[in-house]
């Protein structure tokens, strides 16, 4: 037999070529696929970045919104308070009113006889009187008289001179008494 070449270099040849092109184009789908999809999840998440900056900004605005109506809350509570205090000053005032009455009807009251009070003054509970006295027994039943009341109690002489204008044993002298009103006194006991 006589002999046969056949050269089957070519159609190897042609089968490599055609299977680089289907490679390449395989390659080349897969990278397009990939870059499709990196720009699809970009944009999913920067629309759901943009949509979260959104809400974000919404949040931001309803809490400046709501930080001023916190504020306006704290002011219209402040004011109450003032109010709340300015109504309790004045009823205390009103309530007071017939006490101061009743606190300086006592004192005339117990006032003992030949004593003249000069001044009278009052800081917080305590009351400071000074006065002349015809002689220092007057100033003792004076002490005593406030002991008896029940608006006074605690009286103590913080001073007696003796001042020979007003007669031969008069005293010049100074006081202090607590004011404390009767129904106190109940609610202690």
């Amino acid at each position: 037999m006589a002999d046969i070449k056949i050269n089957l270099l070519p159609w190897r040849q042609r089968v490599r070529e055609e299977q680089q092109r289907q490679f390449i184009n395989i390659v080349a789908g897969v990278m397009v696929l990939a870059v499709l999809c990196l720009v699809l999840l970009w944009q999913y998440y920067g629309n759901r970045i943009s949509d979260q900056e959104a809400r974000n900004r919404i949040l931001t605005s309803e809490l400046s919104v709501l930080e001023n109506k916190i504020e306006e809350i704290r002011l219209l509570q402040l004011k109450r308070k003032e109010l709340l205090d300015r109504m309790k000053v004045i009823q205390e005032l009103q309530g007071n009113r017939p006490i101061m009455v009743r606190l300086f009807d006592e004192l005339a009251r117990q006032l003992a006889a030949r004593v003249f009070f000069e001044e009278v003054r009052m800081t917080g509970d305590t009351i400071f009187v000074s006065g002349v006295a015809e002689d220092n027994n007057r100033i003792s039943n004076q002490l005593r008289n406030f002991s008896t009341s029940d608006w006074f109690v605690l009286p103590n002489v913080t001073k007696i001179d003796a001042d020979d204008r007003y007669g031969p044993l008069a005293s010049r002298f100074s006081l202090s008494v607590m004011r404390s009103s009767p129904k106190q006194r109940e609610e202690a006991e």
